[in-house]
């Protein structure tokens, strides 16, 4: 299933300033069931920002109208816990198409680059920068430079690099899931098999 292609993203962001934040926080089990990739952001960070009788939590970030965008802004060590790709699938329906934090679990991390979520992964000084800057005014503005790998606050131009698999990289920006880019190189793989002895 091919994904939206990412370039250059610029948008405001929504800031989650919470450590630890674990796969069951993202979308918790009871919500797992189904098989298709849609409908999950309905309930990311579902406990958060809902109460039991399913009223919002005026509280929480999702539920504050002063924050909006398409980056997702989180505390160090995000998506750790399980390995379920439903957490990406979470992210990815409800809207964001990148997350920043200083440290993703490695599980959490692959997942997103699977289904068109960018991870990028940043210093603890640049986190803590970026989230003062949301702080004094919602609506500043990243830019997320993917052919470049770099992250930026376009209000001061403070930026800093990151770093991607390189595999990984053109399937986001070409849009290609693991399947889309094999199809993409079929003709390359039919000629190779064409040449092999039989």
């Amino acid at each position: 299933m091919a994904y939206d292609k990412f370039n250059i993203l610029t948008s405001s962001a929504v800031p989650l300033p919470i450590e630890n934040v674990d796969t069951d926080q993202i979308i918790p089990a009871r919500f797992l069931k189904a098989t298709k990739r849609e409908g999950f952001g309905d309930n990311l960070f579902r406990d958060w920002r809902y109460n039991g009788d399913d009223t919002p939590k005026a509280d929480f970030v999702l539920n504050n109208s002063t924050y909006s965008g398409k980056i997702l802004v989180g505390g160090k060590n995000f998506g750790s816990g399980s390995s379920r790709e439903h957490a990406a699938w979470a992210v990815y329906d409800y809207g964001f198409r990148a997350v920043v934090s200083s440290f993703f679990a490695d599980i959490f991390k692959g997942n997103c680059l699977n289904i068109g979520v960018l991870p990028v992964q940043v210093s603890p000084e640049f986190a803590d920068t970026i989230f003062k800057a949301i702080e004094a005014d919602p609506k500043t503005e990243l830019e997320i430079n993917l052919p470049n790998q770099t992250i930026t606050l376009l209000a001061t131009g403070q930026s800093e690099s990151f770093a991607i698999n390189g595999y990984k990289k053109n399937n986001m920006i070409n849009g290609f899931d693991d399947i889309d880019y094999l199809q993409n190189i079929k003709g390359d793989i039919e000629a190779f098999a064409d040449k092999l002895p039989y």
